[in-house]
């Protein structure tokens, strides 16, 4: 604990950028005295310090007072609260306010200057923040002693990195909710996942989000300068996507100093930390990046005033007072902030105007415009709101408890998207506002605890579908244990599914793995190094299974034309296609690309493929292979049989009876009748075997014209039974005869149906 002398002045301003330590230091001093208070500019940084010092000092000594929440044991000694929420009417040892560069901001400026002119501990004062306050703190606290507080490590430009290169325990800064979602969305994809901060969450869920990448569970944040200030994390490095921001009026470009405070939540205590650029955000001008790096930013000049001495006789009094001028130079009037906005339109309702008299009810006006707006987006409604507090409150003394149940009936639902769970949320947090006002409502309590369980409700359903919509929850986990070094566990399953560490990173197919979408970088390339050493395994277990499993584990898809037309299939997966061999009859097989099978392996799959494809011809294209063996037999079949059936078995069953005339016009007798009972019948129109007219050989037949051609597919196939189909330029006669359909004009018609009509009308000409 640091030790002051006795003659030290009592107010002290602690300036530096971040990492210096000033918190921690003004907590230590107010913890050495018997009270104190510390002012803060966000409700989540006075919930920090408070469960800090309650571990410190116990939950009896210490409150927490902001605009929705209140915790002020009778015995409290210690007192966080958010820089608007101070009781100042509560006399306190040590006083402390914390970010005073505030005091250059439009809309909340003036409370941090009234802080800084108004707020005084007896024993002594601290304020605390950016060095740039230094000029202007020593014109409006003259008495303060100034103290610069040197950062703890050391924080240097890193350049610019694509999202998918940036380092693990990175912050990636955006200025609108919709361009952190869309960067959000980018490092799903690219980086397994990421939390998400920004301003419109409600506390709970910013913890809640600020936790899980505390946790490891996520590498990597997207964020709004919320992160700027009270909230502390291991962050490494802090890479922008823009360098410039709406204010409410315009986009301007950052400061540097507002750059710094940003940049200065990397790195943390003694360890170093980086900023630089990303995603479509070039390199930093070199003067920033100096600037930053050294912390030397131009001072601030001007800070916002408003009077804090106002005058509740009339309405038109109060308005004249928020009107007075500064007192002194460098000081701005504060115009434009909601309560002030609020009351200007309020002051002009005749329904309201109408009630405002006695000075009371000018004080209850300006109580009710002080409710704030924590949807910043939907300025007509928040008035229409204040303006029914405030008539319920003068005209019924309270609000009405009905009135106040509806209205915050309508908020207690989780269903809905982030955008809509996102405002419920604000909405809750003015009606909680509203509870603590003791004097308004009946049962504050009970009001407070009810719309502290919905904002609870809200915000755990919003950090769900943060993480669900940004978060993959296995590429995090992966990303996990490698950064701990560990190896990855791995396996195949039996249904194909690739695990890495209990999370599917892909699929085997047959012998081909197919990768689902993973990490890229180191993170995604040692996953699929894991992958491959369970595949490793398991595929020359799977190639002897394959090797040994019976005929009816094989199929060729023929069923209809598509993408798997043509699929050697084993179980199902496709592993090889037929093409182009020697003869019609006698197709090669060929794998399909893979990596995976070694030269043995994929010739001992080749080979079982092979023997399948024979026994499946066999099967469907018997009684032409048997053909073909038969006139192998010169005892029996002279040369023209012997022509005959080669030309048959290469047309795939039919061949136009002009085309084999003279084999037909050789035979003999006894060969016609040998070439009968093998199924071949000589018909006027054509040669064709019976048995290939049937719906499966005639998908065969499609398939092996196609194979034969070169063709993926065949032109077309025709209905099942089919006797009858028109003809199609596209395709050849060839074609059509692979089929067993003679083409006659317009249509075709199968050979056997052809025939029967050539026969019927010879019999008619025979018979004139």
């Amino acid at each position: 604990m640091a030790h002051w002398r006795a003659d030290e002045p009592s107010v002290r301003a602690v300036l530096g950028p971040t990492n210096t330590g000033k918190t921690y230091l003004a907590v230590e001093r107010m913890l050495a005295h018997r009270s104190g208070m510390m002012g803060f500019p966000l409700r989540l940084l006075a919930r920090e310090i408070y469960d800090r010092v309650v571990a410190l000092v116990g939950a009896d000594a210490a409150a927490l007072i902001t605009g929705e929440e209140k915790r002020v044991p009778a015995s409290a000694r210690y007192f966080l609260c958010t820089v608007e929420a101070m009781p100042l009417d509560r006399p306190v040892e040590f006083l402390a306010i914390d970010e005073v560069q505030l005091a250059a901001d439009r809309e909340r400026g003036h409370v941090f200057t009234d802080r800084l002119l108004n707020a005084r501990g007896q024993a002594e004062t601290m304020f605390l923040g950016a060095d740039t306050m230094r000029p202007r703190l020593k014109k409006l606290v003259p008495e303060a002693e100034h103290v610069r507080r040197p950062r703890f490590s050391q924080l240097s430009h890193a350049g610019h990195a694509k999202l998918s290169r940036l380092p693990p325990r990175s912050a990636v800064i955006a200025f609108s909710a919709n361009e952190v979602y869309a960067l959000a969305e980018a490092m799903r994809r690219h980086r397994g996942g990421c939390a998400v901060v920004l301003g419109a969450l409600s506390p709970r869920t910013r913890n809640a989000q600020v936790e899980m990448y505390q946790a490891g569970e996520v590498d990597y944040m997207v964020a709004t300068d919320a992160i700027g200030m009270g909230l502390n994390m291991d962050l490494d490095h802090v890479a922008f996507s823009a360098v410039s921001k709406f204010d409410g009026r315009a986009a301007r470009p950052l400061s540097a100093a507002e750059i710094a405070q940003i940049a200065g939540r990397a790195g943390r205590y003694l360890r170093d930390g980086t900023f630089g650029t990303s995603a479509d955000l070039g390199t930093l001008d070199p003067a920033l990046i100096k600037a930053v790096e050294e912390h030397h930013f131009e001072p601030i000049r001007r800070i916002y005033w408003r009077n804090s001495e106002l005058s509740f006789r009339s309405l038109s009094a109060l308005l004249h007072s928020l009107d007075e001028p500064p007192p002194a130079p460098g000081l701005i009037r504060a115009g434009g902030a909601d309560d002030h906005s609020t009351l200007l339109a309020l002051a002009r309702d005749p329904e309201t105007a109408a009630l405002v008299g006695a000075p009371d009810t000018v004080r209850l006006l300006w109580q009710v415009c002080q409710i704030p707006d924590f949807r910043k987006t939907l300025a007509e409604a928040h008035i229409r709101l204040t303006r029914q507090i405030y008539l319920h409150l003068m005209l019924n003394g309270q609000l009405p408890t009905d009135w106040l149940a509806r209205q915050i009936a309508r908020l207690d639902r989780t269903d809905g998207d982030i955008d809509t769970l996102t405002s419920r949320i604000s909405h809750i947090r003015t009606w909680t506002y509203v509870a603590h006002r003791a004097d308004w409502i009946a049962d504050a309590g009970g009001w407070q605890e009810r719309t502290r369980a919905i904002e609870d409700r809200l915000s755990d359903a919003l950090h769900e579908r943060l993480t669900q919509r940004f978060v993959d929850r296995r590429a995090a986990s992966l990303a996990r244990r490698l950064r701990e070094g560990e190896d990855l566990l791995a396996a195949v399953d039996e249904a194909g599914d690739v695990m890495v560490e209990g999370h599917s990173v892909g699929r085997l197919s047959g012998f081909r793995f197919s990768a689902d979408e993973t990490p890229t970088g180191a993170d995604g390339r040692a996953v699929l190094a894991a992958a491959h050493r369970a595949l490793a395994r398991e595929i020359p277990a799977r190639a002897a299974r394959l090797a040994a499993d019976g005929d009816d584990a094989f199929a060729l898809k023929l069923e209809a034309i598509g993408p798997d037309w043509g699929d050697l299939t084993w179980r199902g997966a496709p592993l090889a296609r037929l093409t182009a061999g020697v003869s019609a009859l006698k197709p090669g097989v060929r794998l399909l690309r893979t990596d995976l099978l070694s030269g043995a392996q994929r010739e001992r799959v080749r080979r079982r493929l092979a023997l399948w494809r024979d026994q499946y011809l066999n099967r469907l294209a018997g009684s032409l292979i048997r053909a073909q063996r038969a006139v192998e037999d010169r005892s029996r079949f002279g040369g023209a049989a012997r022509g005959l059936v080669f030309q048959l078995a290469e047309a795939l069953g039919y061949v136009p009876r002009g085309d084999v005339a003279p084999q037909v016009g050789e035979l003999t007798k006894a060969e016609r009748a040998a070439l009968a009972a093998l199924g071949i019948r000589l018909g006027a129109i054509g040669v064709y075997m019976a048995p290939m007219l049937k719906p499966a050989q005639t998908r065969l037949s499609a398939h092996l014209w196609a194979v034969r051609h070169g063709l993926d597919t065949p032109p077309f196939l025709p209905p099942p039974a089919a006797v009858s189909i028109p003809v199609a330029a596209a395709a050849p006669p060839e074609y059509y005869a692979a089929l067993g359909f003679a083409v006659l004009g317009r249509r075709a018609l199968r050979i056997d149906m052809a025939e029967r009509l050539a026969g019927g009308l010879r019999k008619r000409g025979q018979r004139g």
